[in-house]
Order: C-alpha cells, then sequence, then structure tokens
C-alpha cells in the first residue's frame, strides 16, 4: 500500500466540532457530542453518530467516535490525495496523530485498500498495522472471518513517447 503521509500542519490548526447535541464537562474537560459528530482539524474530518472527546493539561484532544460507520478523512502532506478509514468505533490522539480504527475496519489511499477487525495508522510515521482479529485486548470474541483482505493497484508506467517505439 506504500507510504502515506498526512498533512504535516493539522496538528496545529484548532478543532472545530458539530453535532445536534453536547454535553461538556469543564471541570473533567470531557465532552460528549450525539447526532450527525463532525470534527474538523485543518485537513482532518472525522465523521461519526456519537463523540466523546477529551482534553489533556497540554490542551492535546483525543476523541472516540461510534457510528454506523464512523469515518475520517485526512490530505496526505504535499500532495493531492487523501488517507481515508471507516470503522464502528474510532479513537483519535491528537498529540500522538495516531487513528485507531477497531470493528469492521477499512483504510483506503487512492485506490489501495485494506480491510480488518483492527487497524492502526500512525500519521507521524506513515505506518499503519492491519489485524484480522480484532484489537490484541479485546475481552470479548470478534466475529469475523478473521482475515485481512487488501486491494493494491498496480502502479502506472510512463508511457513511451512515439519516437522511442520506432
Amino acid at each position: 500500500m506504500g507510504i502515506a503521509w498526512a498533512e504535516r500542519a493539522d496538528r496545529d490548526k484548532p478543532v472545530h466540532l458539530e453535532a445536534d447535541k453536547a454535553t461538556v464537562q469543564d471541570a473533567n474537560k470531557l465532552a460528549t457530542f450525539m447526532g450527525n459528530v463532525v470534527l474538523v482539524q485543518g485537513t482532518l474530518t472525522i465523521r461519526a453518530d456519537k463523540m466523546i472527546v477529551k482534553e489533556d493539561a497540554n490542551g492535546f484532544q483525543y476523541a472516540t467516535a461510534f457510528g454506523n460507520l464512523a469515518s475520517f478523512r485526512q490530505k496526505r502532506d504535499g500532495m493531492d490525495e487523501y488517507v481515508e478509514g471507516w470503522s464502528e468505533r474510532m479513537e483519535y490522539d491528537g498529540k500522538a496523530d495516531k487513528v485507531q480504527l477497531f470493528k469492521k475496519a477499512r483504510l483506503r489511499r487512492g485506490h489501495d485498500e485494506v480491510h480488518g477487525e483492527y487497524i492502526s495508522y500512525d500519521a507521524v510515521s506513515e505506518f499503519f498495522q492491519v489485524n484480522g482479529r480484532g484489537e490484541a485486548s479485546a475481552s470479548t470474541p470478534v466475529q469475523s472471518e478473521g482475515r485481512v483482505r487488501a486491494v493494491i493497484q498496480p502502479k502506472r508506467k510512463e508511457q513511451k513517447s512515439n519516437t522511442e517505439d520506432q
């Protein structure tokens, strides 16, 4: 599938949240958003039915999104291409710039795509890991085939000019 770089400037941008309903606990720096939730930070967009957002003492946000299916999309650095992912539960770590996808997980970059029960995507190191049997620490068994699936498109070779063919 290759390397997928996240847009480097995203982590320095403000986080914008929209939802149909929200409850906020300022003392705990915890907020719960429900109904058509949209989180946007630079080129990163996360959509979910429900999202719980926490903030640490240094101002970094951590979000857990739930949906049928929750999704994220982020532009690759210096390219006109996006990394996209879908799952039933998604955890976003704003400090580490990492997204974890749980249950019915799918990650796509361009036309390349991987499926599994758990996908971890680290935007800083451009590394992702796919597990077909769910998260390693799951306390309940995952109902799946237990297989990772990938579709990797062939890279297009440059067309030879007519003069080279003669």
